[in-house]
């Protein structure tokens, strides 16, 4: 239902000694470089890939990358506040060898962006990781810090079977970090090798350096069965007698896990202006999370099936986009009368939790300008942990709005005192 709300930055980031090495590498690897098959899919469609066979090469990174080009490290776009300039290959720190990925995180003040996050990709036609069951690496760090994203899967482009650690806490000693496979069978044709983010927050704003080192998959007998968490999207494992919550995309689940949110009543066409729902036509959107700077959320839109919903985690403030729409106004709301919204909490909530919508108008018709106002939900009903509340809130109540004529952004808003939610319905309607 929504198109890809990441943009694309890519940069050769690769020291001149790693290029010599990679290259001495690849005169020892070459055969094992590129397969020569054809990609089958985009879409990764596994009946379709039931007689092609992709490497099952475990290792990413040792000393060097494994079985990728010099330009493995594709990073988060810098227009979203991500800053490009803090990744290196380290000759002067290693777990073992004589090499490691190093990650200098930017203070919370950088002008070349606040964050610093992105991929690793194989360039090629993808590895088949249906032997392994965990993502398993080493890290430490140059002070006490909190890394927000950790994990595999995510290629910029389908990122079909993304899986993470959120808020992974590193010391100053070399420490083993397991990311255990919600489903290995799935993963025919991966090209997601390694995904990471990593802000300044548990540092006071202060930036720091972290590092990385024997990047590889491997299948560890010390990674219990997982205990299924259902619509709340995360496999818990036991690791070495230590739960570890894995975040995982919703391709890793059945439809049968899930309840999802009601199903909206008829209205005609006529009386509804749709954002995001499958029981109405939607209007053009931008993306469902705008990663404005400071925002700390993850997620967007997914789909089980044919089932659509937005999954936010680390949430303290988020965007729907309308600005870049093809249309003019860019959501002209002025003849309806409520707006709704449907909202799942997905962890304990406690008092003085709440969540807010904001509406911003970018062209209002009677005062001219940008205005916007916001309604706390819970003024109307009490959120409840795991189970749908449907709002169905009067425009009038977005007083400051004035006439909704050209509604460009839907913010929803927690500071943080609610992390992960699920959306759905968002429309206006006309009584």
């Amino acid at each position: 239902m929504s198109g890809n709300s990441e943009r694309i930055y890519t940069s050769t980031l690769v020291s001149k000694t790693l290029k010599k090495q990679v290259m001495k590498n690849l005169l020892y690897k070459a055969s094992y470089l590129f397969v020569g098959l054809v990609l089958i899919s985009c879409t990764r469609d596994e009946d379709d890939l039931n007689d092609a066979t992709f490497p099952n090469t475990p290792e990413v990174f040792t000393d060097v990358p494994v079985n990728l080009t010099d330009q493995f490290f594709v990073s988060f776009d810098p227009n979203d506040g991500a800053n490009t300039g803090g990744f290196s290959v380290d000759e002067n720190e290693a777990f073992e060898g004589t090499a490691s990925i190093r990650i200098d995180v930017p203070s919370a003040t950088d002008p070349d962006g606040t964050f610093i996050g992105g991929i690793f990709e194989d360039r090629g036609d993808g590895r088949d990781l249906t032997d392994y069951n965990a993502l398993t690496f080493y890290a430490k760090a140059s002070t006490t810090a909190t890394v927000g994203t950790l994990g595999f899967g995510n290629d910029f482009n389908t990122s079909t079977y993304t899986a993470s650690l959120s808020d992974t806490e590193l010391g100053t000693d070399w420490k083993k970090i397991v990311i255990p496979i919600p489903e290995p069978s799935r993963l025919v044709q991966e090209r997601g090798m390694f995904l990471f983010s990593a802000g300044s927050a548990s540092t006071d704003g202060a930036g720091y350096t972290f590092w990385v080192d024997e990047i590889k998959f491997e299948n560890l007998a010390s990674v219990a069965q997982p205990l299924k968490s259902g619509l709340d999207l995360t496999f818990t494992y036991n690791v070495d007698g230590t739960d570890v919550d894995v975040n995982a995309a919703a391709a890793y689940f059945e439809e049968e896990d899930f309840d999802f949110a009601p199903t909206p009543p008829e209205r005609d066409a006529d009386d509804v202006v749709s954002i995001f729902s499958d029981a109405y036509t939607d209007v053009p959107v931008d993306n469902y999370n705008g990663f404005f700077n400071f925002s700390t959320t993850q997620g967007g839109a997914t789909t089980i099936n044919d089932e659509s919903f937005i999954r936010y985690t680390e949430l303290n403030f988020v965007s729907i986009n309308m600005f870049e729409s093809t249309t003019d106004p860019d959501v002209d709301a002025s003849e309806m009368t409520h707006i709704h919204v449907d909202v799942n909490v997905r962890e304990p909530l406690d008092p003085g939790d709440f969540l807010r919508m904001s509406l911003n108008n970018d062209n209002d018709g009677s005062n001219g300008g940008e205005t916007s106002d916001a309604v706390t939900l819970t003024n109307y009903q009490a959120l409840v942990q795991g189970e749908w509340v449907s709002y169905d809130i009067p425009l009038t109540d977005f007083g400051g709005v004035g006439t909704p004529d050209d509604i460009d952004l839907i913010f929803f808003i927690s500071d943080a005192t609610i992390s992960e939610v699920l959306i759905d319905n968002v429309y206006f309607y006309r009584n």
